[in-house]
């Protein structure tokens, strides 16, 4: 099988060069909707929050074309730098400074040159290359002397079509993920409402007299263990392992204290809350943990953090919270639909893990010759 390098298959092209002025963050006549690195996801273009530029600005060659891979080619993070989705139907918009775009040849089938980009032998090449002192980059030479394995284009085709199909299946079993999440919060706002509106008359209860918090104990990183047998809540939910654990019984953790803070139910029972964390320690009344978290991830406790430069929530800003305490026997109703809709998300993630492995071998042989 004979190897090519991507600038004799395919084009690069340079992104819309535009001052801070120029952009809209509402579409307007005359503009085009700009894709930047944020808009560039694990698994394809999010096309939310765009910004837009007058056309003027913008050249024919910069408008994305069907099966255009395009590249966040600079950022302050290495993760970013580097990261692609291929705009398969094309985008009625064009790409911004900091970004690339590779458009496909004649000589190359274009969905095996966008699964190439996915591959972790792609990832670990350009976050070598794009390793900066301030800000890492990709220059042109850097994507265009990349080397593609290419047998020839009818088996490009056929290993495209492999992959497809089995990427295909991941995306299914994510969107499956995805509608059990609406489900159960569909499910809360029929039996309850809106706990923000309260539509259907409940006792409403300020938070101080339902529970009593304490925040979580110091786990300074360095002390955390990687391979650790209890997962450590704080932060970002599970920010790593450690070898002992803090709490013995299912709790509810208030996390983060800090830029987002939102609620999960602590199902594991053994666990380490850290003290960027709080946790429920007492039930002053009774009222279901699952009911509680689901109540207080609707309300969005975030706009309780404040607007200072270090935003957090504490117990005097949790207990002013009034939340609905609808009867007992609805809110255990609740419940036991929600442990049956995580069972089948538990179910639906061990599968798609399957899938991601599978995907990650076909991948792995395909860009080897063995496919």
């Amino acid at each position: 099988m004979r190897v090519a390098a991507v600038h004799d298959i395919s084009e690069q092209i340079r992104g819309v060069t535009y001052a801070k002025s120029d952009a809209s963050a509402a579409p307007k006549r005359g503009y085009s909707p700009m894709l930047r690195a944020n808009n560039i996801g694990q698994h394809g273009l999010l096309l939310e929050d765009l910004i837009y530029v007058p056309n003027s600005k913008i050249s024919p060659k910069q408008r994305i074309a069907p099966n255009d891979v395009v590249v966040a080619a600079s950022s302050g993070s290495i993760s970013v730098v580097g990261k692609t989705a291929q705009a398969r139907l094309g985008f009625d918009g064009a790409f911004g400074a900091f970004c690339k775009v590779l458009r496909p040849g004649p000589d190359v089938d274009p969905h095996y040159f966008g699964h190439y980009f996915k591959t972790p032998y792609y990832r670990c090449v350009v976050s070598r290359l794009a390793t900066g002192a301030n800000i890492n980059n990709l220059k042109n030479e850097h994507l265009d002397n990349l080397l593609i394995p290419l047998p020839p284009l009818a088996e490009q085709k056929r290993i495209a079509g492999i992959l497809d199909a089995s990427d295909a299946l991941r995306t299914k079993r994510r969107e499956a993920l995805a509608q059990l999440d609406t489900l159960l919060q569909s499910t809360f706002l029929d039996m309850f409402g809106d706990p923000s509106t309260n539509p259907m008359g409940w006792k409403r209860e300020p938070l101080g007299e339902v529970i009593r918090v304490k925040s979580g104990d110091g786990l300074v990183a360095k002390n955390r263990a990687p391979e650790g047998r209890y997962p450590v809540y704080g932060g970002n939910g599970i920010s790593g392992h450690h070898d002992s654990f803090m709490f013995e019984r299912p709790t509810v953790v208030i996390g983060r204290v800090g830029v987002y803070c939102g609620a999960v139910h602590l199902t594991r029972p053994r666990a380490w809350v850290t003290d960027n964390a709080l946790y429920v320690h007492t039930f002053i009344q009774p009222v279901d943990k699952i009911y509680l978290v689901t109540a207080l991830k609707i309300a969005n406790l975030n706009q309780y953090a404040g607007r200072s430069a270090q935003p957090l929530i504490s117990g005097s800003r949790i207990y002013r919270i009034s939340i609905p305490i609808p009867p007992t026997s609805l809110q255990n109703r609740f419940a036991a639909i929600a442990e049956s809709v995580e069972r089948q998300k538990a179910t639906q993630s061990a599968h798609l893990a399957e899938l991601d492995n599978l995907f990650a071998s076909l991948q792995s042989r395909a860009f080897r010759g063995d496919l």
